[in-house]
């Protein structure tokens, strides 16, 4: 076994995409993302608005949008058609419209319509338009009845308010007050990106041997078992990821300062666990589709989707079924219910305690799958 891990770790040192797999790309992600969400939340959408009326009411409407943080009227458009284009276009993310008459219609009781589009397409951006632009329509609506009950009845503000507003809402984010976005993205798409790369190097290199005919040397130095070859080829690479896993944690937790109030112990298991069930469940593909570019295209699938299907930002319970079901085949999906519990929520282990029992449970794939390993490797045929 010896042999083979010092023939594993020459491999990794004399060919570069190695390197580019196991330290470039994910540091790059790692930094990247960290960097893209420095603010927490985004912040200055790109906005349009289009004001049909002109009037004194609707210029204070525009006025007050423009000073909201989450908005950036970066454009007054004339009508519907240019700012339908300039969204179209990717300039920007929402428009607010004011029909004509707004004011006269307003005043004259005649109900005018305020219409505000979002493009969904960018979920984040989106979302934070339709939130901003729905709190001003109520807010300018709200000031509108306010003004009338004033100068009608004779009422004052005091009085006026609680007609208004009858329920104050006192909202605390529990564990997040910052609604920081960070806490949540970077800790579910990073371990996402150290997932999908586990996938790739860990089928790339026993494809490559499958390829080059190198397989039957490999079972040869390690007596014809499979387990002792796959152990000791994959040792140096389980090494590696093990140390990127720990960084990432640091790196998260540490040097960013995203909260944990739960055990750090667990969540250190947990990234250790993480690393050998994600190389499990390749080292399973890779049974199943004993082919460097079949074993490839399947991790990348399903290393991609993950970013959408292990329901980060959207419940496993609204999603189809058919489509849910597949976030629990997945490490990333486990390895993000942890970090809740024990980061966020700082509850004991033993609430978390299934989902480290899924770990072990990727860890032990590969057994069922040994003996269709070893017969392709026994008699390597590459079908490119």
């Amino acid at each position: 076994m010896k042999a083979i891990f010092i023939r594993s770790v020459l491999q990794i040192v004399r060919r570069p995409i190695y390197w580019l797999a196991f330290f470039i790309l994910p540091l790059f992600c790692f930094l990247f993302l960290t960097n893209l969400m420095e603010n927490g939340l985004p912040i200055k959408v790109p906005a349009a608005m289009v004001d049909k009326d002109g009037s004194a009411l609707s210029r204070s409407v525009t006025q007050q949008l423009g000073g909201m943080e989450m908005v950036d009227l970066v454009a007054n458009c004339n009508s519907f058609t240019e700012a339908r284009h300039k969204m179209q276009e990717g300039e920007i993310f929402g428009y607010f419209f004011i029909p004509e008459d707004f004011q006269q219609d307003l005043f004259a009781g005649r109900k005018p319509v305020i219409t505000f589009y979002t493009n969904m397409t960018y979920f984040v951006p989106g979302s934070l338009l339709f939130k901003t632009f729905k709190t001003t329509a109520l807010y300018t609506k709200a000031g509108i009845a306010l003004n009338v009950m004033e100068s009608v009845i004779g009422a004052n503000e005091e009085e006026v308010t609680p007609l208004m507003l009858p329920i104050n809402i006192d909202a605390r984010a529990i564990h997040n007050p910052g609604m920081n976005y960070a806490i949540y993205l970077c800790n579910s798409f990073i371990p996402c990106v150290l997932q999908l790369m586990i996938f790739l190097v860990t089928c790339f290199s026993l494809g490559q041997e499958i390829k080059y005919g190198t397989s039957v040397k490999l079972l040869r130095m390690a007596n014809g078992s499979i387990i002792k070859a796959l152990a000791a080829k994959l040792l140096p690479q389980t090494i590696i990821w093990l140390v990127i896993a720990i960084f990432m944690e640091s790196w998260l937790f540490k040097i960013n300062g995203y909260p944990v109030y739960g055990s750090w112990f667990w969540l250190t298991v947990s990234e250790v666990m993480y690393v050998f069930a994600c190389q499990g469940l390749a080292v399973f593909f890779f049974g199943i589709l004993p082919s460097l570019r079949l074993s490839l295209s399947i991790s990348a699938l399903l290393g991609i989707l993950s970013f959408s299907i292990a329901a980060f930002s959207y419940p496993v319970e609204s999603m189809y079924t058919s489509i849910g079901i597949f976030s629990w085949i997945l490490p990333i999906r486990y390895n993000f219910l942890i970090y809740i519990d024990q980061a966020l929520d700082g509850v004991h282990v033993y609430y978390s305690r299934i989902w480290f029992v899924a770990y072990i449970i990727f860890m032990l794939l590969p057994f069922t799958i040994m003996w269709r390993i070893k017969k392709e490797m026994a008699k390597p045929v590459y079908a490119p």
